[in-house]
This record gives structure tokens, sequence and C-alpha cells, in this order.
């Protein structure tokens, strides 16, 4: 009998549900889904190779990557290692401007007044080296790994690099968050501190103040003019100043008081003060009822002063007291960090782990609040709980919301437009947890890690109870998770929505990721490595996959920055299916260098689009069979699909009960080529290559269409398929037919 597998976007699910043939993952699930990626609409593609982008800077210690994304074509990834940023635009490292070269002897070089110290990297024509400053004009050059080099070129450049404060142990409890050109980063042993871009070259790494403004009015003096002298009573007075953002408010000045009787004619006060720096305008307050009630404002262009001729005061606007303290010292640093509502939102000290601030409305830095209460007021309140809920992260999705050690919480505004000091509503919307991983938003919900660290969870709203809901993603494929712990997390939105997860032993877990139809299909990925960490950046159509791997390179621990290539390509040649790779694209070549950071390997080498015989890389070069315009080296990777037990349609038990074999296969593909399968990985048969219509002395075409071949009989109950592809090729499986022949 013939069967059809149709779709695969269930990726990879648990042995523990081969039993549950009723439900409707169990027909778009695979047993193994290792290299490849589920596509929502059900095909399964091979994924395409990391391209090798850069050591880190330090390869002995652990590093993070961490997104920048200014606009749609300015994104820059951020290398944050012990002690240092540095930045990486495009799949390249950013470089300070160039400088000439006077000469060079052998490792020594000559840069007039080069400016560098010993441990910086410095590229020099094809290469990046580590210098040792010898004198202000010269410096010596070693490779990566300390050998002493022979630099060649015209210029240098070093690699641009600013220091941080964050030790290697701190780097994955860094939480962030980015408004325009400046990112916000906390944790609780570091004062909070602002990642700035100013120019591509100029960073800036500066500590936050949460202090009001220094500078105050000064001088304030009330003079009283009296007309008639009867029944006096004292006036009091303050005065503050206002930035030209109309918002921001220094505190008041010290009072100043006039007696008069302001209801008589010709009766009223003058007040005047000395002005402060770089402010325009000035605000006056009088002392009504035990509130100052606002009763002016003044610009300093029409002089320092103002004429109350018994002027009602506002007492429900008051000039700002400096009441919030935050980021003052240790004890008081927060751990997570948000935007919403025009504020910048900040929660979990080490002295308060359950209070949430938030700035003053417009404002970046303001935590001034005034009696009485206005509505734009900065904000600080502690979430009750029924334990102690240390808040971990602060999230906005149509509310804001905090994700806790025990639980997530809702804080939005009830009954109102916008969240302020009266409205203000927390409610508990579950009681699950959330680890330290930093959660991925998407266009709708919240993806985080469990509490425990060895479940992936979706918070999203649920119309139907009106609150939100916390489900377990990974419920279908626990064997991916159980034993192990998740330590990053990074989401793709274009173009196949995709979230990236590191598992704590290296390998990278993918989850297909589509909710409006369903779509939760998981998916792993090794290489010749582990995988420590991930971020997400937009670059062109597509959003990128950056990638830290450590790998074991020449008998040496590295650490490998990596971006996962595009699967979309047009050009055989151009398809990129090797792991840590670099591609030269020019005149043709019979050999390659530069290709020191896989020193010692045996790479694969797909050559104007064919697959070339591997070769060992020594001295940074490989020497290859002819010359090729386009040639794609690094190392290989093994891609792996295997079919789920066969449950055949209309048969009794839905043919469990049957021993199968599986005596053909039909895959249907498109731009695939040398894709093997059988009844096992070790009886794999490949498909034909070559075609016949194959030009002579042409790479074998990738093929779209439907492959049918006979695989190597084995009668067993399961008659599952395993499809390979371990060369530098695409292969995207679209849906399987098989021939099975049935026994008792």
């Amino acid at each position: 009998m013939k069967t059809l597998l149709r779709s695969f976007a269930g990726g990879e699910i648990t042995p523990e549900l081969y039993g549950r043939l009723d439900l409707t993952k169990y027909q778009t699930g695979l047993a193994r889904c290792k290299n490849f990626t589920v596509l929502p609409h059900g095909p399964a593609a091979r994924r395409p190779g990391f391209e090798f982008v850069n050591e880190v800077r330090d390869s002995t210690r652990a590093v993070r990557l961490i997104p920048f994304s200014y606009a749609a074509d300015q994104t820059v990834v951020l290398e944050f290692g012990h002690l240092y940023i540095r930045f990486h635009v495009n799949g390249d490292t950013l470089l300070e401007a160039s400088k000439a070269i006077v000469s060079i002897a052998g490792s020594t070089v000559t840069v007039t007044g080069h400016g560098w110290s010993t441990g910086d990297w410095v590229f020099i024509g094809t290469r990046f080296h580590k210098i040792t400053s010898t004198g202000a004009d010269t410096f010596t050059t070693t490779d990566l790994w300390g050998v002493a080099t022979t630099a060649s070129g015209a210029t240098a450049a070093r690699v641009y690099t600013i220091a941080s404060p964050y030790a290697e142990g701190d780097l994955f409890a860094l939480h962030f968050a980015q408004s325009a050109d400046v990112i916000t980063i906390t944790h609780p042993s570091y004062a909070v501190r602002d990642l700035s871009r100013a120019s591509a070259t100029n960073w800036s790494l500066t500590t936050v103040s949460f202090d009001p403004p220094a500078s105050v009015p000064t001088g304030l003096t009330a003079t009283a003019t009296v007309d008639q002298n009867q029944h006096k009573t004292d006036h009091t007075y303050v005065v503050t100043a206002v930035a030209d953002d109309g918002i921001t408010e220094t505190l008041p000045s010290a009072s100043a008081t006039a007696s008069n009787n302001l209801g008589l004619a010709g009766n009223f006060n003058t007040l005047t003060w000395t002005g402060v720096a770089g402010y325009s305008r000035y605000n006056v307050y009088k002392l009504r009822g035990g509130i100052y009630g606002y009763i002016g404002s003044v610009r300093a262009a029409a002089g320092l002063s103002l004429v109350d001729d018994n002027i009602l005061p506002d007492t429900s606007t008051s000039f700002p007291e400096d009441i919030y303290d935050l980021n003052s010292g240790a004890g008081d640093y927060p751990s997570a960090v948000t935007y919403y509502e025009q504020r910048r939102w900040f929660a979990g000290t080490r002295n308060e782990p359950q209070t949430v601030w938030a700035t003053r409305n417009a404002t970046q830095t303001n935590m001034t609040s005034s009696t009485p209460t206005r509505d734009d007021d900065a904000l600080e309140f502690r979430i009750a709980a029924q334990q102690q809920n240390s808040i971990r992260h602060l999230l906005p999705l149509s509310d804001i919301i905090a994700l806790t050690v025990g639980g997530e919480f809702r804080i939005f505004a009830d009954n109102a437009p916008n969240i302020t000091p009266t409205s203000l509503s927390i409610k508990p919307q579950g009681y699950t947890g959330a680890s330290n991983v930093q959660p991925a938003l998407t266009s709708g919900s919240i993806l985080y890690v469990q509490a425990q660290g060895s479940r992936v969870r979706e918070l999203s709203y649920n119309w139907q109870s009106s609150a939100y809901s916390s489900v377990d993603i990974s419920i279908m494929a626990p064997h991916l998770f159980n034993g192990y712990s998740v330590t990053d997390l990074a989401y793709v939105r274009a173009p196949v929505p995709t979230l990236w997860a590191v598992r704590s032993d290296g390998t990278l877990l993918g989850l297909t990721y589509v909710p409006e139809q369903q779509v939760y299909g998981w998916h792993q990925h090794v290489t010749d490595g582990t995988f420590e960490s991930v971020c997400v950046v937009s670059e062109g159509l597509e959003d990128v996959l950056y990638a830290v791997v450590r790998r074991t390179v020449n008998s040496r621990t590295v650490r490998y920055v990596e971006r996962l290539r595009s699967r979309q390509f047009t050009a055989q040649e151009d398809a990129f299916f090797v792991d840590s790779g670099l591609t030269y694209d020019g005149a043709p070549v019979s050999s390659l260098s530069g290709l020191y950071h896989l020193e010692g390997k045996t790479v694969q080498i797909l050559a104007d689009g064919a697959v070339h015989p591997q070769r060992t890389v020594t001295a940074g070069a490989i020497t290859l069979d002819d010359s090729y315009s386009v040639v794609h080296v690094g190392l290989p990777y093994t891609s792996d699909l295997q079919t789920l037990p066969l449950a055949l349609e209309g048969a009794s038990a839905g043919g469990q009960f049957l021993r199968k074999n599986v005596n053909a296969v039909a895959l249907r593909v498109t731009q695939s080529s040398l894709v093997k399968a059988g009844p096992s990985f070790a009886k794999l048969t490949e498909y034909p290559a070559r075609d016949h219509t194959d030009p002579y002395d042409s790479p074998p075409a990738l093929r779209t269409g439907e492959l049918r071949f006979a695989i190597g009989p084995s009668w067993n109950s399961d008659a599952a398929v395993c499809v390979r592809q371990d060369q530098p090729l695409p292969l995207t499986v679209l849906s399987m037919a098989l021939d099975v022949a049935t026994g008792g």
C-alpha cells in the first residue's frame, strides 16, 4: 500500500507520544529533526551554514551577544565580554579609522603616533593581529594565538572596543531595553547604565543618574508693595526652573515671604530671583493650606520676576519633590528595565525585590513626584504577593507584564487610558515564574523560560478570560529539555518566525512559531562545537541569527562569533551549507588563504556549485583541484530527518500490530541534491546525483520535483524513513510518499 506524509510543521516530538496516533501533532511530527528547520507551511529545510565573523577578544572567557537596532538598516551586534564591548556590523567587526603604515620589518610595524596599546587587535591587509606596543610609533604583531606574524598591507586599523564594568560571570544576567540609540542595561550588582551611540565609532557607556537637576534658582526675594496697610498676612513663595523640553523641572528654591493684604486695591508682592544657566522658563508657587500651588510661569527673556496681585494658587499643581531613591548604591540597583507609555520602568533591587519604579511621564531619569499627586508623576509601588517574588523582567505588551520568580503579574490602568498614580492596578496572571534568561517579545506574546529553567512558555492575552495565560510550548518535545536548562533566547521575525534557544549542553534548539496557525515545531541544531549565546538583528530583508560558538581548533579552545546565512539563493554556487565558513568570490583561483580560524581542521568545499573533495587547512590555506570563482569553505555538518512510526489510515489499530517494510520512497523536494534515504541512518541509499539533462563538465543540478528511489529492506514495526544530507548542499523536503509492504 502507499501512504503520504504531507507536512513536517509539527517538528520533533518526544518518543513518549509515539502511541498517540490520534493527535494532530502526530500527523505532522518527526522523530528526529537535526540541523533541519521546519517551515510553517509544511516543508522541512536543511538549515544553512554559519558564516565566520571573528574570534572573540578573549577566548578563555564567556561572551554574550546583545542586539542593537537603531533603524531597519542600522543594526549592530554587541559583543559583551569580560570588561569590554566590541561591535559587529553586517558580518564584519567594526574598525576605527585606518592609519598609514610607514614600514614593516618582520613582525615590527611602524605607524606614526598610532596611540594603541599592548593587547589591542589591529587589522592589516587581510588579517587580524594582536599587537605589543614598543613605542609611540612602533608595535610588533602576533596572530590571535600568540605566534609572531609578518604583516602585509599599506594601512592598519584597530578594532573598535570600549571598556565596560561587567565581569564574565555576570554577563548572562544583564537585562536591557532600547529606545532610539540608547540601550539601558541593568543588573542587581551594577548601577544602571546607558550605552549610547553617537556615530559608528563613537559609543559611550555612562551611569544613569536619577537625581534631580543640581542647580535650583537662588536669591528669591518677595517685596511687598502696600497701598492700604491693614489686616496683613504672610505670603510664602518658591520658584523652580524648567528646561526647554517643558517637562524637566528643578526642585524648588529656598522660600521667601512677604506680609501683605493682597485683597486690597493697590497691594501686591513682587518676586525676583537669580536664574539658572541652561533654563529658559521659571514656575512660581505660593503656599496655601500647607501646599504650594502654581501661580504663574515666566520666561527668562521677559525678566526674572513676577508680580502677585492676589493670584489664586492652583494647589492641584505643585512643584516636584525628590522622594524616589534608585541607583544610589549597592542594594538599590534594579534587575529589570523596559519602556512603556513614555516612561522608563525599573524593578527588582536587592533591597526591594518586589518594587517597581517608573520615571515621570515623557522623561528618562526624572524620579520626582508632587503633593498632591499629578498624573505625570513618577511612580513607586510594590507588588504584593503570597511569597517573596523577586521581579526579574518587565515587558511591554498592551499592559506591562512583570515576570517574577514565582508568578506573572499584569500592571495596567484601571478604567483609564494611561497608568497614573490614581489608575494603577496590579493583578496576578499565573504562578509559574520565570528564570533569569531575558525573554523574547513577539508581535503579541512573551516567550520566556520557566523558573526551573527547563521549559519554555508563552504568555499571551486570552480574550475569553480577559487575562493573560501562560502555556508550556515545549510540552510536545520534553525530551529536548529534560535534564537541561535554557541559557539564552533570541527571536527571528522574518522570513520564518523562529525562537532560538541555547541549551546548557551547547545544543541550539529552534522553534518555528506561528501561533495563529497553531504551528509550534521544535528542531535541534548541532555543530563541531557548542553554542553559548545568540542574538538576532535585522539585515536587509531578513532577521539574522548571530551566535557565539565554542570550538576546538588546532588543540586550542576558541570562541567564534558566527552568523547564520540566509536560505535564500538564486544560483547554485551561492548555496552556503558549511559551518564557521568563509566565501571567496572573485577571479578564478586554485588556492585559498585566510583560513587561520580553521587551522588543522578538515573542511568541506563547494566550488562553483560542485562538491569539491575535502581538504585539511595548513598555515591558513588550502589547495584546490582546479581554478574556481565562487568557493565556500567551512566545517561539515550532518542534517537528519526521521519520520515517526508509521500509522496506516484505514488499517486496524492504525497498522500498529503489523510488520512493515518501506520498499521505496518518493521525496518531493525543491532546490535539493545528493539526498540519502533508508530505513535507518546506518543503511542509507543515495539518490543518483546526476541526471541525463545535466550538461557535461558541470555540477549536478539542484532538483525540484519528485525523487523516486528504492531503499534497503527492513521489516519492523515502525517503518520509519531516515533522510540525510551531509554534503555542502541544500535539501528541502516538501512531502514523502511511501510504498509500504505489510505482513503479520
